[in-house]
């Protein structure tokens, strides 16, 4: 069998177009915001880029569950806890760099700690106020909750729908424990009032467009991650795996440590996507741990077509740039749109919107093939006769 150059893998084919596309989309979109002025047909609105900015953080998330899910068949209703989790990490050193510019003017607590007669700093505080320690912990908190919570349930082979339980319990008891002020994490209200980030004001449109711009990046980042681990020998065995495991084991593979790994990346994943994302909303409080924030995940992988990637991410935009009109226009609606979405794909669309577009394509070509796509004055080329046996 020939090996594939490993730069050929990753540009296959919907993977190579989307990360060009992001790549362009990091470059123009903050040209067109800060180098045309508003009311210029080119310009790009203020809020229109931190809306896209949130839409790709998304798409990072999908991608994140993509990989368990579509390559692995693992389908984790925990995924929106590691988002939150990487959420949290940045919102802890954003909440750190206020310093005596809070509503309380206390240089070391953030204002909900004051107001709850907090003297001192918790330790789960310290070190947030260094930037690289919280990027590393926005990565390295869900990634070890990952890592810990795969390493018992794949040891003990729990898989399918309970698996999925289990995570969405996790979900909901990581929700109502950040719901407690005890917790050190502002409770119900969560953290905002963000005020910047490494020194640069977090309402300037520069620093909004550099944080579009990091977005798109990650997301093409992330696509040729975990391309390069599905189209590689470990992703063979992760396909393997997910049409059947027991066979896996049998042949002699640690299927729990396949698992693991790709749970434990995706996990990571999931958080720097949560890191990206609260500094361009400005607030993250416990409602992001919502399992229905999880299962609205696997609708946006389901919609734009599972075991694909680039289609994960499409979904992801898809549904959210659907949702932030419907919410506006139709709010009372929304949710029996998203419904009704599942459901149409479910039935209709059951590899998604990139799997439709493939077949349609597949279907194309066979008809060309066959003679359908000739002009009138040309024919198919005749079969050739079998060769005699």
């Amino acid at each position: 069998m020939r090996h594939t150059p490993f730069v050929m893998r990753l540009m296959a084919p919907h993977i190579a177009p989307a990360v060009l596309i992001l790549v362009a989309v990091a470059a123009l979109v903050p040209i067109a915001n800060l180098a045309f002025p508003p009311g210029h047909a080119l310009h790009v609105p203020n809020h229109v880029v931190v809306l896209m900015g949130k839409w790709l953080t998304y798409a990072l998330l999908a991608v994140a569950l993509d990989l368990v899910w579509g390559y692995c068949g693992i389908l984790s209703l925990g995924h929106g806890a590691f988002f939150a989790l990487g959420g949290y990490a940045m919102g802890m050193h954003l909440m750190r760099e206020i310093g005596p510019r809070g509503v309380y003017g206390n240089p070391v607590l953030p204002d909900f700690m004051v107001f709850l007669n907090w003297t001192e700093l918790p330790i789960a505080w310290w070190g947030f106020d260094v930037f690289a320690y919280a990027a590393f912990m926005a990565l390295f908190v869900p990634g070890a909750l990952a890592f810990v919570f795969g390493w018992l349930a794949f040891r003990s082979r729990v898989t399918g729908v309970y698996l999925s339980i289990i995570t969405q319990a996790g979900t909901y008891a990581l929700m109502l424990a950040f719901f407690r002020n005890d917790m050190g994490f502002g409770g119900n209200n969560g953290l905002t009032d963000f005020k910047d980030v490494l020194g640069f004001s977090l309402q300037a449109p520069q620093t909004r467009a550099t944080l579009f711009a990091l977005s798109a990046l990650a997301l093409a980042g992330g696509l040729l991650l975990a391309q390069a681990i599905v189209t590689s020998k470990l992703g063979l065995v992760l396909v393997a795996i997910r049409d059947a495991e027991a066979r896996t084991r049998f042949l002699g593979y640690r299927v729990e440590r396949f698992k693991l790994f790709v749970f434990t990346v995706s996990a990571m994943m999931a958080g720097l996507a949560g890191a990206l994302y609260v500094p361009q909303v400005g607030i993250i409080n416990p409602s992001e741990f919502a399992p229905a924030n999880s299962i609205e995940a696997v609708i946006w992988v389901a919609v734009g077509g599972r075991g694909t990637l680039s289609g994960a991410a499409l979904g992801a935009i898809v549904v959210n740039a659907l949702k932030s009109f419907l919410t506006g226009a139709y709010p009372e609606i929304w949710l029996f749109v998203l419904g009704g979405i599942f459901i149409a794909v479910t039935l209709f669309l059951p590899k998604g919107i990139l799997g439709a577009f493939a077949a349609l394509r597949a279907r194309l070509a066979g008809l060309h093939g066959r003679g359908f796509g000739k002009g009138r004055g040309e024919k198919a080329p005749a079969p050739r006769p079998a060769a005699a046996e």
